[in-house]
């Protein structure tokens, strides 16, 4: 299965308990005022920047005043699409650069979709012009500049949600809920978290002129200008260092994420790495097609391996994590959970991925939607909105979306280095490793500040 494709076989299944979760979701909704209409900004038009704003849509009367995006295709189509799906029928205000669009509109909301190497200055951006801010993961391509989202979180008073909705992903509730909170593992010493989609791009195509509709300098901003040869959008500007940090720091984020939320885990004492490009040599990318990390806590490693080649090694769990206890084990993805108990005295459970294909038929028409993620990032954007009126954290608050990414982000400074690395959160050092405490802060290009922990 490929890694946006829905099994048919799991959205059978899953119709079965959207009845279930359709009441949760409707006690989350009790807590919203549906009178409230948020004036609400996007920043990246494409795929899943639109996909976060439909969720939004769909269950708050908000009102998209603006839109920001450096390819005026995307940003155009993007207009048209959003006019049709709000309950206004207006076109947003259309806008090339997102600090043109945070000075010239009083938001209340600003979602953040675009590549990861800009999120950290757009999300500061927004929250010192007042905003709250959904930005999606990985929250930063640096320790540091995570660290400065989190002190304007915090200083400006904003609530921020980090997009890894696997938190409100209703089977994966269920499994914390029912599965680990109820003890039906017993003592959890070993998880696994894996991937295994062939999804690292990586083709050798020729370097071309930048075409007229896109604003390539802008869309670089602080990163690294490479040559143009193509449309960066989708999979390709994620095959490079220079705009993320690999399968690691895409994927892997994910699932540790949901692994430390389950266990209450904060940050790894140790994290160490090994990979490369074992197989895949033969084109442009720059990320590694081969990895294994370790996060070790007290009593407990969390063990990360990515391939983009070859096969996986349980079918039925090709993204995903396990976690195994002293009783059983609980195999767990964003498509279903199962629960195999140690011995014959248990009983194996298995529950999967909800949709809501009746109550949204519009998902069924949307471009390259997600189906299994949809009622997850509607979850996620009703505890957005519920944090936002109570004053409140997020289940997803911009701290954890930082331990997360700053975790997967030091797997990787381990790999180039070759060592174990400790990280110290107060300090923001790695203890012991002068040299890897200065990979904690890339260098911006000319024009663009890095932002500082103590200057936001």
């Amino acid at each position: 299965m490929s890694q946006y494709a829905v099994n048919r076989r799991h959205f059978l299944k899953g119709a079965a308990a959207s009845l279930a979760f359709t009441t949760f979701e409707a006690r989350a909704m009790n807590f919203l005022n549906p009178q409230k209409s948020y004036r609400v900004g996007l920043i990246g038009t494409g795929w899943y920047g639109k996909s976060d704003l439909f969720r939004l849509i769909q269950v708050s009367p908000v009102n998209v005043v603006a839109l920001c995006d450096v390819d005026k295709n995307l940003l155009n189509q993007a207009g048209d699409m959003v006019s049709k799906r709000q309950k206004s029928g207006k076109v947003p205000r259309l806008y090339n650069d997102y600090r043109k669009m945070l000075a010239e509109n009083e938001l209340d909301i600003v979602l953040i979709g675009t590549p990861d190497h800009w999120h950290a200055l757009q999300a500061i951006t927004a929250m010192k012009a007042g905003a709250h801010v959904y930005v999606q993961k990985p929250i930063s391509v640096d320790v540091i500049e995570g660290e400065a989202m989190v002190a304007a979180a915090r200083k400006y008073k904003r609530v921020v949600q980090v997009g890894t909705q696997r938190k409100s992903t209703p089977h994966l509730i269920d499994a914390k809920k029912n599965i680990v909170d109820a003890g039906l593992l017993g003592k959890i010493s070993h998880v696994e978290m894996c991937c295994y989609y062939h999804m690292r791009a990586n083709g050798n195509p020729p370097e071309e002129p930048v075409p007229d509709f896109l604003d390539y300098e802008m869309w670089t901003g602080p990163a690294p200008l490479r040559p143009y040869d193509g449309l960066p959008h989708r999979r390709w500007w994620r095959t490079f260092m220079e705009y993320g940090n690999g399968i690691t720091g895409d994927m892997c984020i994910h699932m540790f994420d949901t692994v430390r939320w389950m266990l209450d885990l904060g940050w790894p004492k140790r994290i160490s790495s090994t990979g490369g490009i074992y197989v895949q040599k033969d084109g442009k990318s720059n990320i590694s097609d081969t990895q294994s990390a370790i996060f070790e806590y007290e009593g407990l490693n969390c063990l990360w391996q990515h391939r983009t080649w070859g096969t996986p090694a349980d079918p039925e769990y090709p993204w995903s994590f396990k976690l195994y206890g002293e009783k059983g084990t609980l195999a767990a993805s964003t498509m279903q959970y199962d629960f195999s108990p140690q011995g014959k005295n248990g009983k194996a459970i298995h529950k999967d991925v909800v949709f809501e294909k009746e109550k949204y038929p519009e998902d069924l028409t949307e471009p390259d939607i997600e189906l299994n993620a949809a009622p997850a990032t509607r979850l996620h954007m009703i505890d957005f909105l519920h944090a936002i009126e109570t004053g409140g954290r997020p289940v997803a608050d911009i701290e954890e979306g930082h331990i997360s990414t700053a975790s997967c982000i030091l797997a990787n400074l381990s790999m180039g280095t070759g060592r174990p690395l400790v990280y110290d959160p107060a300090k923001r050092i790695v203890k012991g490793d002068p040299e890897a405490t200065e990979l904690l802060r890339r260098a911006y290009r000319e024009g663009w500040e890095h932002p500082e922990p103590a200057k936001v």
